[in-house]
């Protein structure tokens, strides 16, 4: 039987934390539950009241991984959820509200994916993403490239974006956004990524088709339909090695001329967030949140 933790008066099994999850760094469950108790002050608020998949890989990037959507078996009753509209009919999906559903959920071995909408207004979307993907040999040092030319345009419209790390290959840029259906965003995303693609043709390619990508940066606007989600600021990625979707700052995508420059581990998000707090806390403030034009 797993050993019992209480975490916020609430009693949680955390198991195997000596079970190596990633060989090449030698990373084992201990280290990324701590990783997670440690930085649950930044990722807490950007998982908090929005529907949560999971990108599960219990045995390591090496192993089975699948995506759990609905409630897992097993769920203890204190762990919040919400039922969430789905095409086939409505669901019941888990809301990672407080720490101790933070470790439960983490001791799945999960990545945490996120709607661009939250549970209690799933009509209208608050969030506004883009997801720039490189086609070898083009790295997340042309993605910066793009996502200058982005911010700048997304400017002209008024709308503040903000970058992190895929914690894979990529970068991501966040805006938020009110008064507008998840479709409406999908729409004035992919208006923007055609715009992208005539303004850099030679870098940039909007469509998903696998022949057009090679040496350019995909840049996809459909994260921001309704049902799909994104990897949440700070969760850790199944990857050969720990690494962590990470806010980053403009000077830094801006001055990237390295795709090491943008890698960020486990224990390199602390040092950052001491330094930086959460270069994404703006999105907070429904105050800064635009109008689509």
């Amino acid at each position: 039987m797993a050993p019992m933790t209480e975490v916020e008066g609430r009693r949680v099994a955390l198991s195997n934390l000596d079970k190596v999850l990633y060989p090449a760094a030698g990373f084992t469950k201990g280290e990324l539950l701590h990783y997670y108790a440690t930085a649950a002050e930044v990722l807490l608020p950007h998982l908090r009241d929005r529907p949560v998949s999971f990108l599960r890989y219990p045995d390591g990037p090496d192993g089975q991984v699948f995506f759990t959507k609905n409630v897992p078996p097993g769920t203890p009753d204190w762990v919040t959820t919400a039922e969430v509209p789905r095409s086939e009919g409505p669901a019941r999906m888990v809301l990672v509200q407080d720490l101790a559903s933070l470790m439960w959920a983490a001791n799945l071995v999960t990545e945490f994916h996120t709607h661009q909408w939250t549970a209690d207004d799933p009509g209208e979307a608050d969030r506004l993403v883009f997801d720039l993907d490189p086609g070898p040999p083009a790295t997340v040092v042309q993605c910066c490239e793009v996502a200058v030319w982005l911010r700048e345009r997304l400017a002209a419209d008024g709308i503040d974006a903000y970058a992190k790390t895929s914690g894979a290959k990529g970068l991501h840029l966040l805006a938020g956004v009110r008064g507008s259906s998840s479709e409406r965003v999908s729409e004035y995303a992919k208006a923007l990524a055609v715009e992208a693609e005539r303004a850099l043709p030679k870098l940039v390619v909007h469509r998903m088709t696998r022949s057009l990508r090679p040496g350019k940066v995909f840049v996809d606007w459909s994260q921001n339909a309704a049902r799909k989600t994104t990897a949440t600021p700070y969760t850790v990625r199944s990857r050969d090695v720990p690494a962590v979707s990470t806010p980053v700052t403009w000077e830094e995508v801006a001055g990237c001329g390295r795709a090491e420059q943008l890698v960020f581990l486990a224990g390199d998000v602390g040092p950052r967030v001491q330094d930086y707090g959460d270069l994404l806390a703006p999105l907070f403030d429904r105050r800064r949140a635009a109008a689509l034009p």
